[in-house]
């Protein structure tokens, strides 16, 4: 892994700490080209050009740095500058109600923004000095005699070691497990060569010093839970999870295409990156104890979702249910924890969830310029007062054609290969989850297919005259389905290659812990 850190705000031990893996490296990849997708499809942006470019700009800055960050203060920072620039492109280039709408989006974030601040502040409060290196502990310990010449070096408040980075908070979440589920006896440091051991103690860190700090808020099951709770809610706002999604459609409907683009196709990750980055392995104990819940929420939103958007007839309204449905394939992929030898299904779980997060951005983004394109002729997005496009506008019908079977889950495609491994995971963990999840498809599958038939097929003489899709659009058109078919036909090479090691890592890292 590829990291750096420099001090920044060093009386609270904030690190300017960045780093890249398996995991953040495909959403930094997948930001990148929505983004530059975006540009492209900003050409008819005419009001306050630099305005809008800049806060774009600003916007991606927002983005990347959450996936970069692995210092947790530095990463909260980020994830809240998204909030500034996503504001303004709504209110002051979006529709009809893009002030209620951008105003929705806001509060919404800022809710869960207010879950995860209580959270990081109650994280920053724990010391973890047991799963710091000795050596480090005495750094700071004389950097604190320093400062205040009446502590003594072996006084307990000197030696506290309070940290927002997210390595050591990983790690003082597995002790915790450990301890909750009667293990303190497997700790150990990490040079540690002893059988069955969890080598997640600092260097020369007694396990049996680290079992008696164990007293703390942190390693009891109260905190664990509304730690993970805090967590878990303030990402999935972001996801979004029902109930917490009708932000979305109001967003999605009023925004410019662009910005919808990467509302779906970026936005939209940032809360699954950080339930995967943070809420699972810093609570472990409490994620396992409701990975139940967890996982029904997952599959009570892909059903939800897949209803919603069949009864729709607005289209961006349409992707933005469906859009509900797809994402919770990635709560319900990371919920099925399981352990020993059945461990590997939750690493397929988790890899399933994580490409269908890369999938899902390439086909919602796609769609979402799809809708663009027909609005920039028809100037309106009702599904039942189009038909016939592929008549007139036979290129840009075909190429919508690749991106509704790729969101559809069409062998192939990139849709299928996220879903088929978080079902198979999920089958693996609870038959009862899969099988909604399975039946979802076929809704799925009927809704974008019915809104095929309205939107393209037949005859309609108030489409006769609109113009196929241009060199521009055709380009960007073009690049998503080129895109949707290389990850369909080659999903080991381009992706799961370098973003499997990583997310595995994680999950026998996890698995390990229960008993």
């Amino acid at each position: 892994d590829l990291v750096a850190s420099v001090p920044w705000i060093s009386r609270f031990d904030i690190y300017y700490a960045i780093g890249v893996d398996g995991i953040s490296m495909p959403m930094i990849v997948l930001t990148t080209l929505i983004l530059f997708f975006a540009v492209i499809a900003s050409w008819g942006i005419e009001k306050n050009v630099k305005a809008y470019f800049a806060l774009l700009l600003l916007l991606e800055t927002g983005v990347l740095g959450t996936f970069f960050a692995t210092d947790l203060f530095l990463m909260y920072v980020f994830y809240e500058i998204v909030l500034i620039p996503m504001y303004f492109l709504i209110g002051l280039w979006g529709g009809g109600r893009r002030k209620y709408a951008a105003m929705k989006f806001v509060l919404y974030t800022l809710v869960g923004s207010v879950f995860i601040l209580v959270a990081i502040i109650g994280l920053y409060f724990t010391n973890v000095r047991d799963y710091v290196d000795t050596a480090t502990v005495d750094d700071r310990a004389e950097e604190r005699m320093k400062e205040n010449p009446r502590l003594s070096k072996d006084a307990a408040e000197t030696r506290e070691y309070h940290t927002f980075s997210i390595p050591i908070l990983q790690r003082a979440g597995q002790g915790a497990m450990l301890h909750l589920t009667g293990q303190s006896n497997r700790l150990a440091d990490r040079d540690s060569k002893e059988e069955g051991k969890v080598n997640i103690l600092g260097r020369g860190v007694k396990a049996e010093d680290a079992k008696n700090r164990m007293n703390q808020p942190f390693f009891s099951t109260t905190f664990q839970y509304a730690l993970f709770l805090l967590l878990f809610v303030g990402f999935a706002v972001k996801v979004p999870i029902v109930p917490l999604h009708s932000w979305l459609p109001d967003a999605h409907v009023e925004a410019p295409t662009p910005i919808s683009m990467v509302l779906a196709g970026v936005l939209l990750k940032l809360g699954g990156y950080g339930i995967i980055r943070l809420a699972y392995p810093i609570c472990p104990w409490a994620a396992e104890e409701l990975s139940l819940f967890v996982g029904c929420l997952g599959a009570f939103a892909i059903v939800y979702g897949a209803f919603v958007a069949m009864g729709q007839t607005d289209f961006k309204r349409l992707l933005a249910y469906s859009s509900v449905s797809h994402m919770g394939y990635v709560i319900l992929g990371f919920a099925v924890w399981s352990t020993g030898a059945k461990s590997q299904y939750w690493a397929w779980g988790m890899n399933g969830a994580m490409f269908q997060m890369i999938a899902h951005g390439i086909t919602s983004a796609g769609m979402f310029f799809v809708v663009g394109v027909i609005y920039d002729r028809a100037h309106h997005r009702e599904i039942n007062g189009f038909g016939g496009l592929m008549t007139t506008m036979p290129l840009y019908g075909g190429l919508s054609a690749i991106l509704f079977f790729a969101s559809l889950g069409l062998p192939g495609l990139c849709g299928f290969v996220g879903e088929v491994f978080v079902v198979l995971g999920t089958w693996n963990y609870h038959p009862g989850l899969a099988i909604p999840a399975i039946l979802a498809t076929v809704v799925t599958a009927g809704y974008l297919l019915w809104t095929w038939q309205r939107v393209y097929l037949g005859v309609n003489p108030a489409t006769a005259s609109y113009p196929d899709v241009t060199a521009r659009e055709a380009v960007v058109l073009g690049s998503f389905c080129l895109l949707a078919i290389a990850l369909g036909v080659l999903p080991q090479t381009l992706v799961l290659s370098w973003m499997e090691p990583s997310v595995t890592a994680q999950v026998e890292a996890l698995a390990r812990l229960k008993p």
